[in-house]
């Protein structure tokens, strides 16, 4: 039980990650699923700079050239610069996610992804019906 309370970032991203899962799971609004997704992508940064942080090592950035010492007196970069870039690729991929789900509700007038696929199908339906009758 020790261990829960030295490593929260860890366990909260857990429980993040949970909660954004369910959520993606289980509702059927579009809108929701992509606020789960978001909620998913969030926990796994903030897993990765958790684990890239080390108490009482400074950021890899020096002053000067005399402030350089040694390498271990420094966190390592590459997590901060994942989960950079990770955060880059969410807003654009959430950015198409939500242009898609404009463009399905001004096509079906739903954000009901159940909906969506029973309209969707019966028009396809409808589209091989028409080619049918006009061959």
């Amino acid at each position: 039980m020790g261990n829960l309370f030295y490593n929260y970032y860890e366990v909260v991203s857990v429980i993040l990650f949970g909660i954004g899962f369910t959520t993606l799971l289980f509702h059927r609004n579009m809108i929701k699923k992509i606020i789960g997704f978001n909620i998913m992508d969030t926990a796994v940064y903030l897993f990765l700079a958790a684990k890239g942080y080390i108490a009482g090592r400074a950021a890899p950035v020096p002053d000067s050239a005399e402030s350089v010492k040694r390498m271990e007196d420094f966190i390592n970069p590459i997590p901060a610069g994942l989960v950079l870039t990770g955060i880059v690729v969410s807003v654009s991929v959430t950015a198409v996610m939500l242009s898609l789900t404009i463009r399905l509700y001004w096509r079906y007038h739903t954000l009901d992804i159940d909906q969506i696929t029973i309209l969707a199908k019966r028009e396809q339906y409808q589209r091989e019906q028409d080619e049918e009758d006009g061959k």
